[in-house]
């Protein structure tokens, strides 16, 4: 019966290792889905992209260049 009872407690010790490492897994897969997530995005289950955020002076150089552009257009518009 001792062999038994030393056999069970192995059991119980085991199952409570492995629980705790089921549990860091599970919080490690939590922290990288948060990252995956980015802000206020949702998770997609790995597929797609994270959405890209613009700073302000990138989205004014953006508007500046476009505005060039239809500058040029109309002059070229002008001349013709």
């Amino acid at each position: 019966m001792t062999n038994i009872g030393k056999a069970l407690a192995r059991l119980r010790e085991d199952h409570r290792d492995t629980q705790k490492q089921a549990d860091k897994l599970a919080e490690a897969i939590s922290v990288l889905e948060k990252l995956t997530r980015g802000q206020g995005n949702s998770y997609s289950g790995g597929q797609g992209r994270a959405k890209r955020v613009l700073s302000a002076a990138g989205r004014r150089r953006i508007s500046l260049a476009q505005k060039a552009r239809w500058a040029k257009l109309r002059q070229t518009k002008k001349a013709a």
